[in-house]
């Protein structure tokens, strides 16, 4: 493997692991309706015999900006999606209108706030962790390419200082997603 090669895998890898915490941080919610508040969450249909995420199951919209309304494409599942929603432990309280599901965005308490805060904390704590991983695997891979002479030991040197660069450009990036995510939590 090339050395250019690594160090853009590498980066790839460590984007996705940001973009996966943005992604996470989307789905918790800050009192305002988000079709990210329950896309994801994993319905069990019976009648399909598997678990299917909501967005694969229904339409998502926000009619007003504290509600949220879930159109499933088939209508037996209605009931399966309530269920889910309910238990998923986002606080949300689905109507079931026969066809569709209404689901009223509560305004969030203090204390559920910084609940919401702590979990935002532990989601990027994971993502710093991921990104931890990916440049473990890249230095990992400099000392494969030394041993294959691909590398000299100053390109060795070189070569891990880009990757710790990259390390603490994507740590920082989580921690600014993180101090957005707060910032938006903890105002009413």
């Amino acid at each position: 493997m090339e050395p250019n090669e690594a160090l853009k895998n590498t980066q790839d890898s460590m984007q996705k692991a940001v973009e996966y915490a943005v992604h996470e941080f989307a789905a918790i919610r800050t009192g305002k309706a988000s079709p990210a508040l329950v896309e994801n969450i994993d319905v069990n249909v019976p009648s399909y015999g598997s678990n299917m995420k909501v967005k694969a199951l229904a339409v998502i919209t926000v009619p007003e900006p504290r509600m949220i309304m879930v159109q499933p494409f088939d209508p037996s599942t209605t009931g399966d999606i309530e269920k889910a929603i309910l238990e998923s432990n986002t606080g949300l309280n689905p109507a079931n209108e026969g066809k569709h599901l209404r689901i009223p965005v509560p305004e969030l308490s203090e204390e559920r706030r910084r609940d919401m805060v702590k979990m935002v904390k532990t989601q990027a704590e994971e993502a710093r962790v991921r990104v931890r991983s990916c440049r473990k695997d890249g230095m990992d891979s400099a000392k494969k390419m030394k041993v294959e002479n691909a590398l000299t030991e100053d390109g060795l040197h070189d070569f891990e200082q880009d990757i710790q660069e990259l390390t603490n450009k994507f740590i920082k990036e989580i921690d600014e997603h993180l101090a957005a995510k707060e910032t938006e939590l903890m105002t009413v």
